[in-house]
Protein backbone atom coordinates (compact mmCIF):
# COMPACT_ATOMS: atom_id res chain seq x y z
CA UNK A 1 0.00 0.00 0.00
CA UNK A 2 0.98 3.89 -0.43
CA UNK A 3 0.44 6.81 1.07
CA UNK A 4 -2.39 7.73 -0.93
CA UNK A 5 -4.26 4.24 -0.07
CA UNK A 6 -3.76 4.43 3.42
CA UNK A 7 -5.14 7.81 3.81
CA UNK A 8 -8.05 6.53 1.38
CA UNK A 9 -8.40 3.55 3.91
CA UNK A 10 -8.06 5.33 6.59
CA UNK A 11 -10.69 7.90 5.50
CA UNK A 12 -13.11 4.89 4.26
CA UNK A 13 -12.53 2.91 8.00
CA UNK A 14 -13.31 6.82 9.88
CA UNK A 15 -16.50 7.69 7.45
CA UNK A 16 -17.99 3.83 8.19
CA UNK A 17 -17.38 4.13 12.10
CA UNK A 18 -18.70 7.65 12.11
CA UNK A 19 -21.39 6.27 10.29
CA UNK A 20 -21.97 3.54 12.50
CA UNK A 21 -21.82 6.07 15.50
CA UNK A 22 -24.83 8.13 13.57
CA UNK A 23 -27.05 4.97 13.27
CA UNK A 24 -26.10 4.02 16.63
CA UNK A 25 -27.45 7.20 18.10
CA UNK A 26 -30.10 7.73 15.86
CA UNK A 27 -31.80 4.07 16.42
CA UNK A 28 -31.39 4.99 20.26
CA UNK A 29 -33.24 7.87 20.34
CA UNK A 30 -35.61 7.41 17.79
CA UNK A 31 -37.57 5.56 20.45
CA UNK A 32 -38.11 8.20 22.61
CA UNK A 33 -38.88 11.23 19.75
CA UNK A 34 -41.56 8.96 18.58
CA UNK A 35 -43.32 8.70 21.54
CA UNK A 36 -42.80 12.06 22.84
CA UNK A 37 -46.18 13.78 21.16
CA UNK A 38 -48.07 11.19 22.92
CA UNK A 39 -47.22 11.52 26.11
CA UNK A 40 -47.77 15.65 25.78
CA UNK A 41 -51.24 15.14 23.96
CA UNK A 42 -52.03 12.91 27.04
CA UNK A 43 -50.52 14.89 29.93
CA UNK A 44 -52.82 17.94 28.00
CA UNK A 45 -55.76 15.46 28.33
CA UNK A 46 -55.69 15.13 31.91
CA UNK A 47 -54.85 19.17 32.25
CA UNK A 48 -57.82 19.82 30.39
CA UNK A 49 -59.56 18.25 32.98
CA UNK A 50 -61.09 15.71 30.58
CA UNK A 51 -62.49 12.64 32.41
CA UNK A 52 -63.63 10.43 29.57
CA UNK A 53 -61.47 7.88 27.46
CA UNK A 54 -58.20 9.37 25.69
CA UNK A 55 -58.10 8.68 22.03
CA UNK A 56 -55.18 10.16 20.27
CA UNK A 57 -56.43 10.32 16.76
CA UNK A 58 -59.76 12.14 18.14
CA UNK A 59 -57.85 14.62 20.54
CA UNK A 60 -55.63 15.85 17.95
CA UNK A 61 -58.52 16.51 15.70
CA UNK A 62 -60.10 18.75 18.51
CA UNK A 63 -56.80 20.10 19.20
CA UNK A 64 -56.12 21.03 15.34
CA UNK A 65 -59.47 23.11 15.50
CA UNK A 66 -57.98 25.36 18.24
CA UNK A 67 -54.60 25.58 16.43
CA UNK A 68 -56.15 26.28 13.04
CA UNK A 69 -58.61 29.17 14.96
CA UNK A 70 -55.07 30.37 16.84
CA UNK A 71 -52.96 30.71 13.46
CA UNK A 72 -56.12 32.82 12.27
CA UNK A 73 -56.13 35.50 14.81
CA UNK A 74 -52.59 34.84 15.93
CA UNK A 75 -54.35 35.95 19.72
CA UNK A 76 -52.38 34.33 22.53
CA UNK A 77 -55.07 33.19 24.81
CA UNK A 78 -57.33 32.04 22.34
CA UNK A 79 -55.39 28.50 21.81
CA UNK A 80 -56.10 28.05 25.42
CA UNK A 81 -59.54 29.09 25.79
CA UNK A 82 -60.86 27.48 22.72
CA UNK A 83 -59.77 23.98 24.53
CA UNK A 84 -60.38 24.97 28.00
CA UNK A 85 -63.15 22.25 29.88
CA UNK A 86 -62.05 19.79 27.02
CA UNK A 87 -63.14 21.55 24.28
CA UNK A 88 -66.27 22.25 25.80
CA UNK A 89 -66.44 26.11 25.92
CA UNK A 90 -68.14 28.71 23.17
CA UNK A 91 -64.93 29.75 21.98
CA UNK A 92 -64.19 26.02 20.66
CA UNK A 93 -67.77 26.36 19.05
CA UNK A 94 -66.28 29.80 17.73
CA UNK A 95 -63.62 28.48 16.12
CA UNK A 96 -65.48 25.66 14.25
CA UNK A 97 -67.65 28.36 12.75
CA UNK A 98 -64.98 30.80 11.50
CA UNK A 99 -63.22 27.73 9.91
CA UNK A 100 -66.17 26.83 8.25
CA UNK A 101 -66.16 23.02 9.87
CA UNK A 102 -70.09 23.43 10.91
CA UNK A 103 -70.55 20.50 8.83
CA UNK A 104 -68.17 18.57 11.26
CA UNK A 105 -70.13 19.59 14.42
CA UNK A 106 -71.89 17.09 15.43
CA UNK A 107 -69.13 14.84 14.72
CA UNK A 108 -66.66 17.06 17.17
CA UNK A 109 -69.54 16.68 20.06
CA UNK A 110 -69.23 12.84 19.57
CA UNK A 111 -65.66 13.45 20.00
CA UNK A 112 -66.23 15.76 23.25
CA UNK A 113 -68.37 13.77 24.69
CA UNK A 114 -65.94 10.95 24.05
CA UNK A 115 -62.98 12.54 25.41
CA UNK A 116 -64.59 14.97 28.14
CA UNK A 117 -66.93 11.89 29.90
CA UNK A 118 -69.94 13.37 29.87
CA UNK A 119 -72.28 15.74 27.24
CA UNK A 120 -70.43 18.63 26.04
CA UNK A 121 -73.36 20.76 26.18
CA UNK A 122 -72.16 22.92 23.01
CA UNK A 123 -75.75 23.99 21.43
CA UNK A 124 -76.57 24.28 17.86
Amino acid sequence: MNLTSDVVYGLMHLSSIQVCALMTLALATAPHAASAPHHVARRSFFNLQCKGVYDAAIFARLDRICDDCFNLFREPQLYNLCRKDCFTTDYFKGCVEVLQETDQLDLFKKYIKQLHGADPGITD
